[in-house]
């Protein structure tokens, strides 16, 4: 039996206090954002909205889903995320395997490892990455955002010291059913995996979705940035031209942008609480070697 001190117990309710005030303070700022965005152009401009909208109106998220660039770039950031993550996933599962094994099996693996690690201490640079996606032909498309971060190396090592914990008798197991390491891998490694599969699901969406850098360098044409772009374009630069001119005139920018953001970080934060059971198993585990 397990019996909890008192110093114990006033420090878990003080670590939960600092906790919860913790939470608070990092939700705030979002809270704050969506009672700009309910609130009359008037006290937003003025900057009298706190924790509670004023003037009470829906009108800037009906301009927002009314703007057809707004709308063309978060169905762009959701094709880049699924397919994104879709294509990463199955990379990067499937390299993890092959390292996984022990030089016995895969007798090159010390090889193709440390040739995966050293991309992860250096990198071609910004101009040949460029001239590369340039030279491909894949300038203003959806793979040039997608290709360039297909193969992440931490989220294989993540992955390949995932599987290394996992029981060799069930492997064997396998092999003296006639199973071969196709099988064994989508029958036996995968469904045992699913904390780290959803950790690294986890971080290549929001790495997908936030992903803002490339679209500047690599898309030219308005209609094909993803959202993240297209919000830096509106706020960071204040370009407003890709705005619908009249929900400039009737909203203030303030308003307006507030409800962009909001919108941008939901999806993001309904994926996170179904994965986030997920995430610190995923990390621990994969992140220890044996």
């Amino acid at each position: 039996m397990y019996h909890k001190t008192i110093p114990y117990r006033i420090f878990s309710i003080i670590n939960n206090i600092c906790l919860t005030i913790i939470s608070v303070l990092c939700l705030l700022p979002l809270y704050h954002l969506l009672m700009v965005s309910l609130s009359a152009s008037a006290p937003a401009n003025a900057g009298l909205v706190t924790f509670w909208p004023i003037g009470f109106t829906f009108e800037a998220y009906a301009k927002t889903f009314n703007n057809v660039n707004f709308l063309n770039s978060l169905w762009v950031s959701v094709e880049r995320t699924v397919l994104g993550t879709g294509l990463a996933l199955v990379v990067n599962t499937v390299a993890a395997y092959a390292l996984s094994k022990e030089t016995r099996v895969f007798r090159a693996r010390n090889v193709y490892l440390w040739y995966f690690v050293v991309t992860m201490l250096f990198s071609g640079g910004l101009i040949p990455g460029y001239i590369l996606i340039l030279k491909l032909g894949l300038m203003n498309s959806l793979m040039a955002l997608i290709l360039p971060g297909l193969v992440a190396v931490f989220n294989i090592i993540l992955l390949l010291n995932f599987f290394r914990t996992v029981p060799k008798d069930l492997e064997e197991a396998a092999f003296i059913d006639g199973a071969g390491h196709f099988q064994t891998f989508i029958k036996i490694y995968l469904p045992v995996s699913l904390p780290v599969i959803a950790t690294v699901s986890l971080f290549l969406m929001v790495g997908h979705w936030n992903a803002y850098f490339d679209g500047i360098i690599y898309i030219r044409d308005a209609d094909k940035l993803p959202l993240a772009t297209f919000m830096q374009t509106i706020i960071v630069q204040a370009d407003m031209s890709k705005l619908d001119p009249a929900a400039v005139a009737n909203l203030s920018q303030r308003t307006i942008r507030a409800s962009q953001i909001f919108i941008s970080a939901l999806p993001i934060l309904l994926v996170y609480p179904f994965l986030q059971r997920f995430f610190v198993t995923g990390i621990v585990v994969g992140a220890v070697k044996e």
